[in-house]
This record gives structure tokens, sequence and C-alpha cells, in this order.
């Protein structure tokens, strides 16, 4: 048989385990602040039916679906693109047995025909929690609250949740007289602000066809409205004051002005840090199913190893049900962490509690000898029984200075070994690898030792 060369497809990488400790200890972080929330875990399968994915991203989202088809299958399939779309087809699917509102997480990896790049993967874990079955805004500034909690049970501080609504963008495009295909490029053409400057800004609408007479109405209001600091509750309320008069009498922007006035006003009776929110009117999420209030967390970093990009978002999508549901749509609100970005930066600083060790061993049971072996395994028995996560030397045991060289090159901080006397004695010897340190126990003793080291 031909041998291959050991390589992956472009944007999937491994993780060993070492890598996988630090990403289970986040992911367990955030699961846990989801609970705490009480959001209940959902799973759903990594393929759906094509017909179920397709429709619902828009255009530009779309040809990053990877499709899957099997010889002896006539089903049509595709790899799950977000965890959004199968959260409605089975609630959709398995209404009967779920109770309103319905709240629920998934952390589970998804696949996108994207350009890798730091921080970006054609295969990643998203970490997702939404709400099914409530129209208010508490819903909304609840999940805001939720990614805030979320973020900061990692470490973070030094982030912003941008929020804005799309039905203010709709009312917006009104304003400056953009509708119907147009309104798309508006939406394509601020989303890119950060990325183009205004300027760019301004010569996309153009290029999109906006008369130059509302780029120029639209462009001013921006302005108008990112000028000076743009964190904190307070300065949101105040620029939307600000647009509240300018857009008057514009039904979509006034529905969507009012939502956020009530959100940001939420947010403040549920003790979410000020420097924490930034309402940002340039801010508009790519997926086409969001139909109001939309978030997204940003690092507010200087260090060129961490711009990886937006870090959460999320928003309401309340049409997304009825494509699945008879009796029409219900309303959903969500949001989702960018887990393969957030540990790229906690990689680069060091994020993680210094008790999380490169291993998922907390002790090597070393053979003195082959003779000895039967003994090492009672031992290694009798530590696994009591709920110790204990590993016995397996292969030649001629050198018992390998067998503690190979603990320590793992990083299990602790080594146990049974010698002929301390045997025939009942003890048995300890040996802390970071100190150095060694103690001679009785067996009862010795594993009560191991139980309160690794506790």
């Amino acid at each position: 048989m031909k041998k291959l060369d050991p390589r992956l497809p472009t944007g999937m990488r491994d993780s060993l385990p070492a890598d996988m400790l630090r990403r289970q200890y986040a992911i367990n972080q955030i699961a846990s602040t989801f609970e705490r929330f009480g959001y209940e875990p959902l799973q759903t399968p990594v393929m759906e039916l094509s017909e179920t994915l397709t429709g619902k991203y828009g255009e530009d989202a779309e040809r990053l679906i990877y499709f899957a088809q099997h010889a002896r299958s006539e089903e049509q399939l595709a790899l799950r693109y977000d965890l959004t779309v199968p959260l409605v087809r089975a609630f959709a699917q398995h209404e009967g047995q779920i109770s309103l509102p319905f709240r629920r997480y998934q952390i589970a990896p998804v696949w996108r025909a994207d350009r890798p790049q730091r921080g970006r993967f054609r295969e990643f874990f998203q970490c997702d929690a939404d709400v099914i079955g409530v129209a208010t805004i508490d819903a909304d500034a609840e999940v805001v609250n939720l990614m805030d909690s979320a973020l900061v049970s990692l470490g973070f501080d030094d982030f912003a949740i941008k929020i804005s609504n799309r039905k203010l963008l709709t009312g917006i495009g009104v304003y400056a007289g953009v509708e119907g295909e147009a309104l798309a490029n508006l939406y394509k053409a601020i989303d890119k602000l950060d990325k183009i400057g205004m300027d760019g800004v301004k010569k996309e609408l153009i290029q999109g066809g906006i008369p130059a007479e509302s780029v120029e109405k639209l462009i001013t209001m921006f302005e108008s409205v990112q000028q000076g600091d743009t964190l904190g509750i307070k300065v949101g309320l105040e620029r939307l004051e600000a647009l509240r008069q300018q857009l008057q009498g514009i039904t979509e922007a006034e529905i969507g002005l009012g939502e956020l006035k009530n959100l940001f006003a939420m947010l403040q009776s549920l003790g979410v840090a000020d420097q924490h929110i930034e309402f940002d009117i340039s801010m508009v999420r790519g997926l086409s199913y969001y139909t109001g209030p939309i978030f997204e967390a940003v690092l507010r970093s200087g260090d060129p190893e961490e711009r990886v990009g937006s870090i959460g978002g999320g928003g309401r999508y309340d049409d997304l049900t009825g494509l699945f549901r008879k009796q029409g749509s219900l309303p959903v609100v969500g949001i989702s962490l960018g887990i393969e970005r957030l540990i790229v930066i906690m990689d680069n600083r060091e994020m993680y509690p210094s008790s999380l060790n490169r291993t998922v061993v907390q002790v090597l049971v070393a053979v003195f000898n082959d003779t000895m072996r039967p003994a090492a395994m009672r031992f290694v028995s009798e530590l696994r029984q009591n709920g110790i996560r204990a590993e016995l030397y397996l292969g030649p045991v001629n050198k018992l200075g390998k067998q503690f060289a190979y603990a320590d090159k793992k990083g299990i901080p602790l080594v146990a070994l049974i010698a002929p006397d301390e045997d025939a004695q009942g003890l048995v010897k300890l040996k802390v690898l970071s100190s150095q340190q060694e103690s001679t126990l009785a067996r009862a003793d010795a594993v009560q030792r191991i139980r309160e080291f690794v506790r």
C-alpha cells in the first residue's frame, strides 16, 4: 500500500491533549454560564437536508455551504453552516415535546468553505444560546447579558458588545430614499465601515446604484452619530434621541429606536457594565434572517496578534421558524460566541488558570520491575476506584529514571512507586515532581494524601 504524507485539508487542524484541555476549559466556562441563566443543552446532527439550509442565509453566505452526497442515497445533504437554522428545524420537528419559552444552548462544530486565516477555520465550534417564544425586548436584553457574562467568566474585560437594529437600518434607508435591492447594497457598504472608512463606504454606495444625494444624506447622518465617545449605555441613549429627532415620522425607524431604548434601559437594570455596551449605527451583521436588534462583540485591543475580528454576535430573527411551522413564525433571539477566536486570544494572553494541567493524569504509578507489576496494578486500581485519575506505566521497566522523565515531560504532577521493601511493609513512596519532595506512607494514607494533593 502506498505511503501517504500526514496532512490535513486547508482550514482544518488537530488539537493535541494540551490544546484540548484549554479548549475544554473555555467551553465548560461558557456552558456553565449558559446553564446558570437557565439554558438547556440541545444536540443536532452535523448534516441536514440541503433544502433545510439553502435560502436562509443570503447569497454570499450560501456560497460557503459544504454539500454532501453519497452514491447510495437519493437525499441531497449539506454540512451545517451554523447552529441557528438547525435549531428552528429541530424545534418545529419536536415542538410537541417542548415548553415555551424555550431556552437552549448548543456548543458544536460547523463547517464553511471560507478562506482560512488567523482565528478563522473551515471547521470551527460555535457556542450558541437562543430563546424561542418571547417577542418582548426583555429576551434581547437577557441574551446580551448572557454574552457579557460568558466573556467575563473567561476573564475578558476589554470588550464591547455593539448593538443596533435592522428596523432602524431599514428606516434610515427610507430616510435617504433607498429601497428594494439598493437597500441590500446599503447594508453591505455600511457593514464595511470599520475596514474601508467613510470615504470607502461612500464610494461603494454610489457604485451600488444609490443616488449621490441620498449618499450625502446618509454620510452626514452617520458622521454626526459616530462622533466622540462611543462606549456606554448613557451615550447610546443620547444618540438614540438624536436619531429619533432626525427620523420622526418614519415608522420602521421609530419602532427600531423604541426597541433599542428599552433594550438599553433593561441592560442597566440587569447590571451589565456600562463600558461593555456600545450603540453602533454602522453595525449590520451579514446574515439576511435578522429582523430586529442585532449584536456583535469585539475586543478593544491594540495588539496585532489579537486582530481576529468579532468574538461573538447574534440578534433577533422572528421570521425563520415560520419556514418550518404550519402555524407561522414564533419570535426568536439568540447569540453565538466564537470559541476559536477567543482561544487564540486566551493563548496569546495566557489566560488559563495556573491549576489547569497539560494532562488529565493526576498521578503516575511507576513499576519498580516486572515482579512488582501486580502490586502496581492493584494500587492503580485502588486509586481509580477512589476517583483519582491514575495512569499505570506500560512497557519495559528496566529504568525507573525513564518513567519519572516520562511523567515530567507529560506534566503529571505526582509519581507513586511500590518497591519490594515498601510492598512487604504495606507502604507506598510518593514524589512531587515540581518540588522533588518525597514521602513514604501506608497505602491507605497514601491514597488519602493523593486525593488531597489533586483536589
